[in-house]
C-alpha cells in the first residue's frame, strides 16, 4: 500500500498531536501514525505552565484541556523547594499552570485533530525511511501489511528512543541516569494531611524520609501521584513496580499517615539527560523526547515538546507552499535547540539539589531557599521555568537588534476600527500580523500589502503604553522585527518580512 501526503508525523504524545494540529490548521496534508493501539493510560507530565498555555490559548486549544484541569495554581517550583516561584509577576495573562494531566491534555489534542478530519493511524510502526532532495519515503509496519508513505516532510516526534532519530544517525549524547526513580499511580486507605488540596504549592508536596523522598499529589477521580527515588537502583528500568515497593516509600516518608490501597500503575524512569545534535537532516526533523530528554522536575517536558511543535508547524506549512527559505527551515534548530539545552542545564542542577543524603548538599539546598526568597532571583527562576522569558537571537547582529525582538508578543489590548481586540487572538488565524501603533500616520501599509497573502496588516491603539510604533510578529508570536520611532522611516519590515515569511507574490 503506497500513499502520498505533505508531511509524516510519527509519534502521537502531545508533541506529535501538537504539530498535527498546527499543520491542520494551515491546510497541509497530515498523517500522524503511532505504534501503540490506544494512548497510554498514565500520564507521564501533569501540568501545562504559563507560555502553554498562551500558545493553545492562541489556537482555541486551551479552553477544552482547561476544563479537565483539577487546579490552577499561580506558583510553580524549583527543585521542590519550600519556597513557591510566583508566577502571579509574570507579564502574560495566563499567570499560572494548570495541573492536568497528560492525557487529557492528548485526548483534546486528538479531538481537535479529529474535528479537522484527520485520524491517528494506531499499530503504525515506522521501520525505513529514505530521502532525496524532493521527498521522504517512510515505510509502516501495520496490522494490515507494510504501507509507505511519499511525502515533503518527516517529524519524528516518537519519544526517548526514537525510531526517526536512530534511522536518521543523529546522535544522542548527554548524562546517564545516575538514580532510578518511579512514578506511581495510587489510591490511599489512608490519606496524609493536606495530600488532596489541589492549590497547594507543589514544592509543599515534597517529603523527606530515613532513607527516601517522595512527592505526592492528587490527580482526578480520587487517584494520587506518588513520584520517589528507586529503594534499589540495581533494579532494571523494565522491571515491574511492585505494591512492596510503594509501600516501604510511604512508610518512610510518611509513616502511619498514608497507606496504599491500590497500585494502579507504575513506571520507571531516571535522571539521563540527553539532546540530540541535529534536530534536521534534510527534510526530516526531530521533537519532542526525539529531541531531548531530562529529569522532569520543573514539570517542563511536556511544555518543551509543545512548544518544539508550535516553532515547527508554522515553518513546514510555508515550506509546502513554497514560501520558506532553507534558512526558514533550519532557524528551527537554531532557537529551539539552546532552548532545550537551557532547560537540561537548569533540571540537573534542580536533580543536584534533590540530593539531600549529605550535609553539604543540605547546605546548598538551604542557601537556595535564601536565594529564591529574593524577588530578582524568584522572578529570574519563575520566567525559565514557565517559558515566558524565552528570546529565540536576532537572525543578524544582536547588538543592532530591537529589544523586543526574539521575545514573544506581549498580548495587548487594542482600539481598532473594528473595535476592541486582543493582539495574540488575531494570530489565530496562523498567519503573520504587522500591527502599527501609530494610528494618525501609519507607515508600512504598503510592505504588507506585498505579503497580504500571508500576513495580515493593522492599524491599532494600545490600550496600555508598549515599548514600539510597530511589531511584526510571526505565527507563533515571537516578534520578527520592532521599531520605536516614528522618525526612524528607514527601518522597513521588507527585510524581515522576505527572512521569514519568503518572496512576496509581487515585488
Amino acid at each position: 500500500m503506497e500513499t502520498e501526503t505533505d508531511v509524516i508525523v510519527v509519534g502521537a504524545g502531545p508533541t506529535g498531536l501538537m504539530l498535527a494540529n498546527e499543520l491542520a490548521a494551515a491546510g497541509v496534508g497530515v498523517t500522524i501514525a503511532d505504534h501503540r493501539a490506544s494512548r497510554s493510560p498514565q500520564s507521564k507530565a501533569g501540568n501545562l505552565h504559563p507560555r502553554s498555555c498562551e500558545i493553545l490559548d492562541q489556537r482555541r486549544l486551551l479552553a477544552p484541556i482547561a476544563e479537565h484541569a483539577t487546579a490552577r495554581l499561580p506558583t510553580g517550583h524549583f527543585a521542590g523547594l519550600p519556597v513557591p516561584l510566583d508566577f502571579s509577576v509574570l507579564p502574560t495573562r495566563h499567570r499560572y499552570q494548570l495541573l492536568v494531566e497528560q492525557a487529557r491534555v492528548e485526548e483534546e489534542l486528538e479531538a481537535s485533530l479529529g474535528r479537522s478530519g484527520v485520524a491517528v493511524d494506531r499499530e503504525h510502526r515506522l521501520t525505513a525511511l529514505e530521502q532525496d532532495s524532493a521527498r521522504v519515503t517512510a515505510t509502516l509496519d501495520t496490522p494490515s501489511g507494510p504501507r509507505r508513505v511519499r511525502c515533503t516532510y518527516l517529524v519524528g516526534c516518537d519519544g526517548a528512543r526514537s525510531t526517526v532519530r536512530e534511522l536518521l544517525g543523529v546522535a544522542f549524547p548527554g548524562l546517564p541516569g545516575r538514580t532510578g526513580m518511579v512514578a506511581a499511580d495510587v489510591t490511599l486507605s489512608r490519606i496524609p494531611r493536606g495530600a488532596d488540596e489541589r492549590r497547594r504549592h507543589i514544592g509543599a508536596r515534597f517529603r523527606f524520609g530515613s532513607r527516601s523522598a517522595a512527592m505526592l499529589h492528587p490527580l482526578s477521580g480520587g487517584t494520587y501521584r506518588l513520584l520517589f527515588p528507586a529503594p534499589r537502583q540495581d533494579v532494571a528500568k523494565d522491571a515491574p513496580v511492585e505494591p512492596a515497593e510503594v509501600r516501604e516509600v510511604l512508610a518512610d516518608v510518611y509513616g502511619d499517615e498514608a497507606e496504599l490501597d491500590r497500585l494502579l500503575i507504575a513506571s520507571r524512569f531516571t535522571d539521563a539527560s540527553r539532546q540530540a545534535e541535529r534536530y534536521r537532516v534534510g527534510r526530516a526533523f526531530l521533537a519532542g523526547d526525539a529531541a531531548h530528554i531530562h529529569l522532569p522536575t520543573g514539570g517542563q517536558g511536556m511544555n518543551l515538546g509543545l512548544q518544539d511543535a508550535f516553532a515547527l508547524g508554522w515553518r513546514l506549512a510555508a515550506a509546502v507552499r513554497g514560501h520558506a527559505s532553507d534558512h526558514l527551515l533550519g532557524s528551527y534548530e537554531t532557537e529551539r535547540h539552546p532552548v532545550a539545552a537551557r532547560v537540561l542545564d537548569n533540571t540537573r542542577a534542580q536533580g543536584e539539589l534533590g540530593r539531600v543524603t549529605t550535609a553539604p548538599m543540605q547546605a546548598m539546598r538551604e542557601l537556595f531557599v535564601e536565594l529564591v526568597r529574593l524577588p530578582e532571583a524568584n522572578r529570574h527562576l519563575a520566567g525559565m521555568v514557565s517559558g515566558i522569558d524565552i528570546r529565540y537571537p536576532a537572525p543578524d547582529d544582536r547588538s543592532a537588534a530591537h529589544p523586543l525582538t526574539g521575545r514573544r508578543a506581549p498580548d495587548l489590548d487594542l482600539d481598532t476600527a473594528e473595535g476592541p481586540a486582543r493582539l495574540t487572538r488575531l494570530l489565530r488565524p496562523g498567519r503573520g500580523l504587522l500591527v502599527e501603533f501609530t494610528v494618525d500616520e501609519p507607515h508600512y501599509g504598503d510592505a504588507a500589502q506585498r505579503w497580504s497573502d500571508r500576513v495580515d496588516h493593522l492599524v491599532a491603539a494600545p490600550v496600555d503604553p508598549v515599548d514600539a510604533t510597530a511589531l511584526l510578529i510571526r505565527p507563533d508570536g515571537h516578534i520578527a522585527w520592532a521599531v520605536d520611532s516614528n522618525e526612524n522611516r528607514g527601518d522597513t519590515p521588507d527585510a524581515s518580512l522576505r527572512q521569514w515569511f519568503g518572496t512576496p507574490e509581487s515585488n
